[in-house]
């Protein structure tokens, strides 16, 4: 029918009602008190059966007498119900992160042009208007800074901090005055100049410009639990036990994203721009739109300064349950070349999807 009367309505929810009732308290109440809530479903079936306003009503009736027995209403219901909806959604992202997709910031420019870390830009010029910035922020994950000294002062300190772990920030303290950034502290120092004992003058920028927040992407941590990792995959991984990383003062464990280059048992060789697996040029075209060294890669490289493949003429067999991971950028990448390879238990996910910003790097990750 495409019309439900209105008492009609009001019975099913009364019987949905008794039937969470039942499931919701079933280990707590009494089996007479159960057998009480299921007589009443039964009747209230029976009843919207008949499709009478009497019957139903008599039943809402008694649903409505017994239900205040055996469950009183408890003081603040409705606050409670919705805390109760509010950790249980909780619950349901913490699993959803633990097990399924967990959300991951590019922290560097290891993998670019695939994926982009922190990017910023310096400008002589002041921000543009508070519509344009919004517009960027959301679009682009674009930041503007115009931080400009208020006095004639000297750098003492640059340090980073962290809130709710989650947003970061660079106190710039002087000898009589101090500034915070939003920005990291490396950015700071890379892009905008700064650094201790640098000559502040009243008026003139400390930081102006913009920064490009990373990728932000989704990594997949279910699929390997089912297909085990491929040559050519983007993927996430602790640095858990890899002793040539070091680590942050503090900090036990980060984790990295790079491209997955090497299986076990593979044999590799760098002679840039070109990278060999067992000999031979990579099948995968991922692997070749880098070493044809366009559209923003630059192919693979050497260095001297690496642990391995420092030379064309080098090679590294990857071993048993390892992998060998290389950054898209090899010429700016700390990758296996410098630390060695990736243990198999370190692996947590595949890098699946970029959700913001939402530039031509949006959608599936390859």
């Amino acid at each position: 029918m495409f019309f439900t009367p209105r008492h009609i309505k009001e019975g099913k929810h009364y019987r949905h009602a008794v039937r969470r009732l039942i499931h919701y308290k079933e280990d707590i109440l009494s089996e007479a008190d159960l057998d009480t809530l299921r007589e009443l479903e039964a009747a209230m079936t029976a009843a919207l059966k008949t499709r009478k306003r009497e019957e139903i009503g008599k039943v809402i009736e008694r649903i409505d007498k017994q239900v205040g027995r055996i469950v009183p209403p408890l003081n603040n219901a409705g606050l409670r119900e919705n805390v109760e909806v509010f950790v249980v959604a909780i619950v349901i992202a913490a699993g959803v992160r633990a097990y399924f997709l967990q959300p991951f910031k590019i922290p560097t420019g290891s993998m670019q042009p695939t994926l982009y870390g922190i990017v910023a830009n310096p400008q002589d010029s002041p921000p543009p208007n508070i519509l344009k910035r919004a517009f960027e922020f959301v679009w682009l994950g674009r930041s503007y800074f115009n931080e400009v000294a208020t006095s004639d002062d000297i750098i003492l300190t640059i340090k980073e901090k962290t809130y709710l772990n989650f947003f970061t920030f660079t106190d710039i303290t002087g000898e009589n005055s101090r500034y915070t950034v939003f920005a990291p502290e490396a950015t700071l120092r890379s892009f905008f100049g700064l650094s201790e004992q640098k000559l502040l003058r009243k008026g003139e920028p400390i930081v102006r410009g913009y920064v490009d927040t990373g990728d932000q992407v989704f990594v997949d941590k279910m699929s390997y639990n089912f297909v085990p990792p491929q040559r050519g995959n983007v993927f996430v991984f602790k640095t858990t036990g890899i002793s040539g990383i070091r680590m942050p003062q503090g900090v036990d464990s980060q984790h990295y994203i790079k491209r997955l280059a090497g299986m076990p048992g593979d044999t590799l060789r760098i002679a840039a721009p070109q990278l060999f697996i067992n000999g031979a040029s990579p099948s995968e075209w991922v692997f070749q739109r880098v070493i044809a060294a366009k559209d923003g890669y630059q192919g693979y490289s050497n260095f001297l300064q690496a642990t391995y493949l420092q030379t064309p003429e080098s090679t590294f067999r990857v071993p048993e349950q390892s992998y060998f991971a290389l950054g898209d950028n090899s010429y700016h990448s700390s990758d296996s070349r410098f630390w060695g390879p990736v243990p198999e238990q370190n692996v947590a996910g595949r890098g699946l999807f970029v959700y913001w910003p939402f530039s031509k790097r949006w959608g599936l990750i390859h």
